[in-house]
């Protein structure tokens, strides 16, 4: 159909790609970062430039190279190369493929590779719909995702495929990446006539967070933006924090990212350390995290980690949760800072949740033990005569305010559960138990 707009659709096809599409690697020499996996000689380069790649799944943050890796080994191998997006394919696209790829494969001995984005998006269904052929050997599967491959790939897909981590890149390997697309005149902004300062590339380098897209994408936005000179743009570090204005930090709600930050707060705050606990905590918060989960997270941490060891402790987290709630975000962070930075300075003691735990194993698995007739009610009188009550040592009446009977049933008595530590309170706790089993001790010895 001819366009009304034929000026509109020139002006379109005429537009130039993005900068971070333009700089797109081409070859090895080109890619920056993973040198673990792809300097020369590392099995994953041979096996591709040897064409004898094997299917993998390539897993990291964004803008680490995945999708250029990708592309490096359409350009490489001599396989066919499909690509596929999880966002916009279907089981019919699928199958299409695959009963091209066993036809291929069964006339001509040539294997495809089919790549797939974002391959976390797959259901099951369709991830088992690529397992016929893969197993045949007519497909090399490339699955690229950011997501952790145990949880978001099915478990004969993943066993039929080696997984290699991408890890975000560094400061440095960004910087490198931003003054090569100042520098190159073909793809990049070297006829552009733009002077960026050195502090600038570095703040471009830090607030890109080990992606080498955003970092291009903030460079070309400052470079349009900035003003020009004779004739010569001039980025600074002013220029770059006005096109930043917040940044936007790494982070999945429902993910793993999530998942490894409240482990990482959890942990800093179990070994006693306020100044990561706080850094963790800041980074969930800042990027967007419910704050009544976390404040859920730091009473739990409060009963599991700290315990008796503080009884204040809890009282602590309690009060941060109310204060969210009263006075919302963002004046609630400083609310749960403090409660974070209070639980990591706490003494620790999982004595209560070590007594819980095996109480529940009991309670779970042994035979449930009937409750001691001395310790039943006996609000009638027919549990009276059946002796409900009866024995009952009422502690008050003690000389020392405890009485010598066991309150466990006859299968468990001498069961110990709850053992205090030396740590904080729970010293205390722990000589007035052993005080109050010594008085016990002494009244049944005859």
């Amino acid at each position: 159909m001819e366009s009304l707009f034929p000026e509109e659709r020139a002006a379109v096809a005429r537009a130039p790609a993005p900068l971070a599409e333009r700089m797109r690697p081409r070859t090895f020499d080109e890619f920056v970062g993973q040198e673990e996996l792809l300097a020369p000689g590392r099995p994953l380069r041979e096996a591709i430039e040897r064409d004898l790649l094997q299917s993998i799944i390539l897993w990291g943050p964004p803008g680490t190279g995945k999708t250029t890796l990708a592309r490096i080994i359409a350009d490489t191998t001599k396989a066919r190369f499909v690509s596929f997006s999880a966002v916009l394919s279907g089981i019919k696209e699928i199958r299409d493929v695959m009963a091209v790829a066993e036809q291929l494969r069964r006339t001509t001995g040539r294997r495809t590779i089919l790549f797939i984005d974002e391959i976390h998006r797959f259901n099951k269904a369709q991830q088992d719909a690529f397992l016929p052929r893969v197993e045949a050997g007519d497909i090399v599967l490339i699955g690229a995702t950011t997501e952790n491959p145990s949880f978001e790939v099915n478990a004969a897909l993943l066993s039929r495929s080696k997984v290699f981590v991408l890890r975000g890149l560094t400061a440095d390997e960004i910087a490198a990446i931003v003054t090569r697309a100042l520098e190159n005149p073909e793809r990049g902004l070297g006829e552009a006539r733009v002077a960026v300062d050195p502090d600038a590339v570095r703040a471009i380098a830090i607030y890109a967070n080990g992606d080498a897209r955003v970092a291009l994408n903030l460079l070309e936005l400052s470079v349009a933006a900035a003003p020009a000179a004779d004739r010569e743009s001039r980025v600074d570090t002013a220029r770059v924090e006005q096109a930043i204005q917040r940044r936007t930090l790494l982070y999945d709600k429902a993910g793993e990212e999530h998942y490894n930050l409240i482990s990482a707060l959890h942990k800093s705050m179990r070994n006693s350390d306020p100044d990561a606990a706080v850094y963790w905590l800041a980074r969930m918060l800042e990027a967007g995290e419910d704050p009544l989960y976390v404040a859920r997270r730091l009473v739990r941490f409060a009963s599991e980690d700290v315990g008796n060891a503080d009884p204040q402790a809890l009282t602590v987290a309690v009060a941060a949760k109310e204060a969210v709630h009263f006075v919302g975000m963002p004046e609630g962070n400083t609310a749960l800072a403090q409660a974070a930075i209070y639980l990591a300075t706490a003494p620790k003691s999982h004595a209560v949740y070590q007594a819980y735990t095996q109480a529940a194993a009991d309670a779970q698995t042994d035979v449930a033990q009937p409750v001691p007739l001395h310790l039943r009610n006996a609000p009638t009188k027919l549990m009276k005569d059946l002796e409900y009550g009866k024995g009952y040592q009422y502690a008050h009446e003690e000389v020392e305010g405890v009485a010598d009977m066991t309150c466990l049933p006859p299968a468990l008595e001498g069961r110990r559960y709850y053992e205090p530590t030396e740590r904080g309170f729970e010293r205390e706790i722990k000589r007035r138990l052993d005080g109050w089993n010594e008085i016990k001790k002494r009244r049944s010895t005859p």
